[in-house]
């Protein structure tokens, strides 16, 4: 049975979704040091002591894969000392800044036409194909960065849990972290603290309703069926995941091997 080894959690209140990977276990017998890899949401409303505590970590470089939009509404990173910050955006699983101004207004008929019937998880699952597909230049550079020079790294996107979390799991599954860990990593984001806070502009009653808050509950889900949906791509579309990393991200044995020197115990 997959064992994680577990590691203090910090507090912290402008930042969702925070954690460090390590301590997940490989195919192999070794593990994921502690303290070189981070995943969160964005950092845009993190508070002082936030920024004091990340500013701890030592870290090297935060790859940001928010979107345009999405830093227009949230607003940019807050600045950490010394940290190189990357900015690659990823599509989007609700994109566009439309979508997000009816989620804030829940717009009922709307959203019943866009995410009823299953159309919600739907879209989910087409956006990690997508994301798994057409982001293959987008995640060989982090990994690439990972091998060189990039850690300790920090990943997010807005919730921690989609972008960011594909980055994460194309990074683990790089090293050869076993998959039911990778997936237990992941269904960590529906932690209530985790979750996602989405602005509603109180404009609609309606927007705060029970069945408002169901037809988005794909949206703010972390579900084992979206990250098997990614891994079955990976598998579909390139055979496996050695085909996967070597002709589709170019990520060579070697750079694999610098890799798990950069990140495992």
């Amino acid at each position: 049975m997959t064992q994680q080894i577990p590691s203090t959690e910090p507090e912290l209140s402008g930042v969702r979704n925070f954690r460090d990977v390590g301590g997940l276990p490989t195919v192999d017998g070794r593990q994921v040091r502690h303290g070189v890899l981070f995943r969160s949401g964005h950092l845009a409303h993190a508070t002082d002591e936030d920024a004091a505590f990340l500013a701890s970590l030592g870290l090297h470089t935060i790859f940001d894969f928010r979107n345009a939009s999405d830093q227009k509404l949230e607003g940019p990173d807050v600045e950490l000392p010394g940290v190189r910050n990357v900015n690659l955006p990823l599509s989007d699983p609700a994109d566009g800044s439309e979508f997000w101004k009816m989620v804030r207004d829940g717009e009922i008929e709307q959203l019943r036409g866009i995410l009823g019937d299953g159309k919600g998880a739907d879209r989910m699952i087409a956006s990690y194909r997508t994301i798994i597909k057409e982001r293959t230049t987008e995640h060989s550079q982090v990994l690439r960065s990972l091998a060189e020079d990039s850690v300790p790294a920090l990943m997010h996107c807005a919730a921690g849990k989609d972008r960011a979390g594909l980055s994460i799991a194309v990074t683990l599954v790089a090293v050869g972290v076993e998959r039911e860990a990778i997936l237990a990593d992941y269904l960590e984001s529906n932690a209530k603290h985790r979750r996602y806070q989405v602005r509603r502009s109180g404009a609609s009653a309606a927007g705060h309703s029970p069945e408002v808050m169901e037809l988005l509950s794909p949206l703010f889900d972390a579900r084992a069926e979206y990250l098997t949906a990614a891994f079955d791509t990976v598998e579909e579309t390139w055979g496996g995941v050695d085909t996967y990393l070597e002709q589709g991200l170019g990520i060579t044995p070697e750079v694999r091997e610098r890799l798990r020197e950069r990140l495992l115990d």
